[in-house]
């Protein structure tokens, strides 16, 4: 068993009651003997979802669109009165960061675009290869069109 992992069901933990888990991982960018360095800044196709209670949709549209002026990265963002779809390009060095940017997206920009209380339920970052291989194989997120904020 890994350290600071809880045992199988019905077994005993590693850990005190309460105690917190400790997360272990290789660090963002580590490499192989003889791989070659990858320090510059690739593209990634980045889809983060989020959903929670119901809001007026006029206001999540309107957040979505301040959202996308405030960072006009933002390629196209689709929504209903409960949850929304972000889609953009972001470059990083690596998916570590690009997943990083995004996960703080919503939070981050909650109170200054106005956007409603929910959570991120899902994310996918995908390199650009993969995206346009997925297109030209007919699977996949289609691309955006059209660019904006628009509703499912």
């Amino acid at each position: 068993m890994r350290p600071g992992a809880a045992a199988s069901r019905g077994g005993v933990t590693s850990r005190a009651p309460g105690e917190e888990r400790t997360l272990t991982s290789v660090a963002a960018g580590a490499r192989y003997e003889g791989e070659e360095p990858k320090d510059l800044p690739r593209l990634w196709h980045v889809t983060l979802s989020v959903s929670g209670g119901e809001a007026p949709l006029k206001e999540v549209r309107r957040g979505l669109e301040q959202l996308a002026h405030d960072h006009p990265f933002l390629l196209t963002s689709r929504y209903a009165n409960d949850h929304a779809e972000i889609r953009y390009w972001e470059e990083a060095r690596d998916l570590h960061d690009a997943a990083a940017v995004a996960l703080r997206l919503w939070g981050e920009h909650r109170q200054t675009a106005k956007l409603p209380p929910w959570e991120i339920v899902g994310l996918e970052v995908i390199d650009r290869e993969t995206y346009h291989q997925r297109i030209s194989e007919g699977y996949g997120p289609l691309p955006a069109t059209p660019v904006g904020v628009h509703p499912f």
